[in-house]
């Protein structure tokens, strides 16, 4: 048994060595050196990535013999990757050199230098994914699902306010031993005292209550007697520091309770609303807000972004309507350094758009030993197991347990935390699925199992199963419109809860995935997705409470802050595929959680990225039942490339090499630098010769300039992820900063 935790001890330390490795980006460009000899290299410009898995890519460089001058270049590669979305990073492995070429030298040096070149090819390259995704060639159309776009009710005001929301009408159930009774299907702490016919709300850091839901709610300077036992019993222990109410912090404010039983959002202004133009358009954003809020002058019409979806209304007070495919041109015309760009990736036809949508596509992967992956698999119902039917297919699911088990003809489907399981009975024993049947992969939007229908999983040659899954496993999806598509949280589809009454204790509240309110949340500029609870004020405000992540099915108690674009959580969450508790925040994926739980187990998990011991040295790792990692650094590698401070150049297909000035670009010829631009000529004969290299070189520096942006927009989302995984979570803009 010691010599086991010994061994489960050794791979947790190398997987967070690993995760320490990977998310780096120095930036770029970066200089390598050996034997005296110098490269440096310029971000790598892509030119297809197969199936996320296999980059053909080019970049420039420039090359410094020993005692030499320094030679620019291009080189041709292929490599293999390995993305790890948690950190937002990709590995490039396996790197072959296809070619290089040095315009500006005859073909004897030629020959040397690439020679010399290919000496430096560094086993990894470690690259931003924001960074690769924005130089990623993106298809002319995306398929995207029809998701529903009713909008929800849109609340306004203009002081701190909480959406108090309840699924459904209200559910109450007696608090043991007291003359109490709480709210089962809400998040919030909401209690019912029933000898006054009061409700008590925790809002924040303080009471608040009510005769009536509906309001009006006051501060409650005291509570009753009984609230003093809830914190002896473990499903209210996180009120201790509650009950009795702390004193008021100077200057509170109570806040506006907005209470609803169905989607609804907050716009919410820190006072009288407040706008700043857009340089370049007729747009103004709202600068008092978090939410995203705009003007449009010509026709006066408000633009409202919720949970990725675009909503007008020719007042704050609706009717709101849905406006993503019919969004004002000057949405695409937002600059890049206004503090309103972070919309820019939901709007469709924008490059910001393509990107969130390409990321949206990337699968987070994960090898495991079937047998024991299937150890851990269970699954609680309350009572005998209920199916209903799925409608528009032959399948069913069972409606009585927080996990997501569908039955397909005689056999049962477990998804769980990103993996599939089957058995003949829907209480197990389980296997792990060598395959999944395609009939599940027609379950539609309108079902609250649809999420299951972005995991995927297969059976490796070695006998181990990989499994898959994109962002719809966790509530972001791409939705197609005529004019593009992009990425929205939530399907819009409402999913009315399951509350079970078990024997004894209390209801069992489960609910299913909603759009508003408690909604997922796709970031575009951190690549982030989660679950935002419901959570709502110009500063934040806090839920302590129980809650429950319905797309990867993980309970957790949290401390939450949100807005309505992003939200940053901290607690204890308890992962019901491992049993075992451990640290969370909000926007980790569905398999980090599990899987350094089954390695906390002795379970194996491979996480499909590279991991580093801490000598450098290619290695993997591998436990007594079979799990395994692998991953590779030398001294060449990443890990020793510093970034330079000598400029950016770019490497066109044909070989050469271009730089830009800040007022246009040069190509680099025969080692000098000349400006890109039309030559004048007399004769005819001259003027179409030229004309037609005119036209290349117009092309060229397009070519060059499209790079160029993508760059940009590649190293802005980068620092904004690197941003939001620091803080710990992300927002909107407000007074013109991020």
């Amino acid at each position: 048994m010691r010599t086991a935790k010994c061994v489960i001890a050794s791979l947790a330390l190398v997987l967070a060595s690993a995760t320490a490795s990977v998310a780096q980006d120095p930036g770029w460009p970066r200089q390598l050196t050996n034997q005296g000899n110098t490269l440096v290299m310029y971000q790598p410009q892509v030119d297809d990535w197969k199936n996320f898995t296999e980059l053909e890519l080019r970049m420039a460089i420039s090359l410094t013999p020993a005692g030499g001058r320094a030679a620019v270049g291009v080189m041709v590669l292929k490599g293999d990757t390995q993305v790890d979305n948690e950190n937002q990073m990709v590995v490039i492995t396996n790197l072959r050199t296809l070619s290089t070429h040095f315009p500006s030298l005859d073909p004897s040096d030629t020959e040397r230098l690439d020679r010399l070149a290919r000496t430096f090819l560094p086993p990894t390259v470690t690259v931003s994914l924001h960074r690769l995704v924005s130089c990623v060639p993106k298809k002319g159309s995306v398929p995207g699902v029809q998701l529903r776009n009713d909008p929800p009710a849109v609340l306004v005001s203009y002081k701190p306010a909480i959406l108090l929301d309840v699924d459904g009408q209200p559910v109450r159930a007696p608090v043991q031993k007291t003359g109490l009774e709480y709210v089962v299907n809400t998040h919030w702490p909401l209690f019912f005292e029933t000898s006054k016919s009061t409700y008590y709300l925790l809002a924040g850091e303080q009471w608040l209550q009510a005769t009536d839901l509906q309001g009006p709610w006051s501060t409650a300077a005291k509570l009753p007697g009984d609230m003093k036992k809830l914190p002896k019993e473990e499903q209210w222990a996180d009120l201790k520091n509650f009950i009795p109410p702390p004193h008021a912090k100077p200057g509170a404010v109570v806040p506006t309770v907005f209470y609803s039983t169905g989607p609804a959002d907050i716009i919410l202004f820190d006072g009288k609303p407040a706008y700043a133009p857009i340089p370049g358009t007729q747009l103004a954003y709202a600068t008092n807000t978090s939410n995203y809020l705009f003007l449009y002058s010509p026709t006066n019409q408000y633009y409202y972004l919720t949970a990725g979806r675009w909503f007008s209304a020719s007042s704050l007070g609706g009717p709101w309507t849905f406006a993503t495919p019919n969004l004002p041109a000057d949405f695409a015309r937002i600059p890049p350094s206004s503090p309103a760009a972070q919309v820019l990736a939901s709007v469709p036809g924008t490059e910001e758009a393509k990107d969130a949508v390409l990321m949206a596509q990337i699968p987070t992967t994960v090898v495991v030993n079937p047998a024991a992956a299937a150890a851990e698999a269970k699954v609680t119902y309350y009572g005998s197991p209920h199916f209903v039917l799925i409608g528009g297919t032959s399948m069913s699911y069972a409606t009585n347990t927080v996990q997501k088990v569908i039955r397909v003809g005689d056999l049962y489907y477990l998804c769980l935390q990103g993996m599939w399981f089957v058995s003949a009975s829907p209480q197990g024993p389980w296997q792990t699925a060598q395959s999944v049947p395609p009939l599940i992969y027609t379950i539609p939007p309108s079902s609250p199992m649809y999420n299951v229908t972005y995991v995927t999983q297969i059976t490796t040659s070695d006998g181990y199963v990989q499994a898959g899954y994109t962002a719809g496993y966790t509530g972001a999806f791409v939705m197609g419109v005529a004019v593009g598509a992009v990425v929205a949280g939530g399907t819009g589809y409402y999913y009315p809860p399951y509350v079970a009454y078990p024997a004894y204790g209390y209801p069992v509240y489960h609910p299913y995935p909603a759009t508003y309110g408690a909604e997922a949340y796709h970031n575009p500029a951190t690549g982030a997705y989660g679950v935002s609870q419901t959570a709502y004020g110009p500063y934040g405000s806090a839920t302590r409470t129980a809650s429950y992540n319905p797309y990867t099915g993980t309970y957790a108690r949290t401390a939450s802050a949100s807005t309505a674009y992003g939200s940053a959580k901290v607690g204890q969450a308890y992962n019901p595929y491992t049993g075992a508790y451990g640290a969370t925040k909000q926007g980790s994926n569905a398999y980090s959680s599990w899987g350094s739980s089954v390695v906390t187990k002795g379970s194996q998990s491979a996480y499909a990225q590279h991991y580093t011991t801490a000598k450098g040295t290619t290695g993997s790792v591998q436990t007594s039942s079979g799990g395994k990692a692998a991953g590779e650094t030398s001294a060449y590698g990443s890990t020793a490339a510093a970034k330079t401070s000598s400029g950016d150049k770019y490497a066109d297909h044909d070989g050469n090499v271009y730089k830009n000035t800040g007022s246009g670009w040069e190509k680099d010829d025969n080692g000098s630098w000349n400006s890109v631009k039309s030559p004048t000529s007399t004769s005819s004969q001259q003027q179409a010769q030229e004309k037609s290299q005119s036209e290349a070189q117009k092309s060229q520096s397009q070519e060059m300039q499209q790079e160029k942006e993508n760059r940009e927009r590649g190293e802005q989302a980068s620092q904004r992820s690197e941003e939001f995984r620091r803080s710990g979570g992300g927002g909107g803009f407000r007074g013109g900063r991020r």
